[in-house]
């Protein structure tokens, strides 16, 4: 057993991939809500799905567990928080930069919402494609790959690309 520290646990959490989008850690998808360590010396892991019935959470929870396990930590639990809710805005500016060197759109600028219903952004004005840097792209789809992703089409270079869509 190691000495439970909130840095080291953290990190280790932190580093964890993403199951749907293995280029992103939870960290950079903002979806590693805290660590802390109870003076007992117990790992407690909070993780705030991209949205509630997310089914990689199940992946996630395991993958943070194994790690910390791994580690030497004996006593680790994960819990999810749904309060407040996971917005785009979560995802660092190093996890947009790695969706759009990976081909993927990322939302729009943080901080800027679009025209919403219901809480849910509408298509954003402007979608850059990540091949070509033109604006010029169009929605093929809401839904692609994953239920946070729509999927576009560049009107200039003629390339597919998903969107993670702007979610305030």
């Amino acid at each position: 057993m190691v000495t439970a520290s909130p840095e080291s646990a953290l990190r280790i959490a932190a580093e964890v991939p993403d199951p749907e989008l293995p280029m992103l850690t939870l960290a950079d998808l903002g979806v590693l809500h805290g660590v802390d360590v109870t003076p007992e010396g117990s790992v407690v892991v909070r993780l705030t799905p991209t949205y509630a019935g997310c089914p990689a959470v199940a992946e996630m929870r395991a993958e943070v567990t194994a790690r910390l396990l791994a580690a030497g930590f004996a006593d680790v639990r994960v819990v999810t928080v749904l309060d407040p809710p996971w917005t785009t805005d979560r995802i660092t500016d190093e996890g947009r930069r790695k969706l759009a060197e990976h081909g993927i759109a990322p939302p729009g600028p943080r901080d800027t919402p679009g025209p919403t219903w219901v809480g849910l952004a509408l298509a954003p004005p402007a979608v850059p494609c990540p091949r070509c840097a033109s604006a010029d792209t169009e929605e093929l789809s809401r839904f692609a790959a994953t239920a946070c992703t729509a999927l576009r089409r560049c009107r200039t270079c003629l390339e597919p690309f998903p969107h993670v869509k702007d979610l305030p």
